[in-house]
């Protein structure tokens, strides 16, 4: 079992790195170079949402130093708009530009072709099962981190 888990949690950071590869592929066959993939994704699932930086890092797919410089690099680049919010002059707010939108729909369109590739190769049924064992490791590991400081 050791052998299995470990595998596992090694196969599942080099799909990361592989997809994270995939999306570079399709900036680079775009010719976009104001833009990195992390900062492609980051902006992939804002999408239509205008939110804080502190709930962009509460959905924990990111670390909060990252996504402080990526968020400012995006904005920089005029991927996206930050705002001050109008009931909390400390709070800013972002939502993505015309040019990050557009960005989103050619991301949106990678997607599609993955999805019509992969659907040759993998069916719906294997992938929900695939969705529902990552999420089962997810919630053993949250329940792991929120417990183990219970233990002491």
């Amino acid at each position: 079992m050791k052998q299995i888990y470990t595998e596992s949690i090694l196969l599942i950071e080099r799909l990361h790195r592989r997809f994270l590869d995939v999306v570079k592929t399709e900036l680079d066959r775009l010719k976009i170079d104001d833009i990195n993939n992390v900062q492609t994704l980051i902006l992939y699932n804002i999408s239509s949402e205008q939110l804080t930086i502190g709930e962009l890092t509460n959905r924990g797919y990111y670390l909060g130093s990252n996504v402080s410089y990526n968020v400012k690099k995006l904005v920089e680049n005029a991927y996206l708009v930050q705002e001050r919010a109008p009931h909390d002059k400390r709070s800013t707010r972002i939502r993505l530009s015309d040019k990050g939108l557009e960005l989103c729909k050619k991301v949106d369109e990678l997607y599609q072709r993955n999805v019509d590739l992969a659907s040759k190769e993998l069916n719906v049924t294997s992938l929900v099962e695939l969705n529902k064992t990552l999420s089962t490791l997810e919630r053993f590991w949250t329940d792991y981190i929120n417990n183990i400081y219970k233990v002491k």
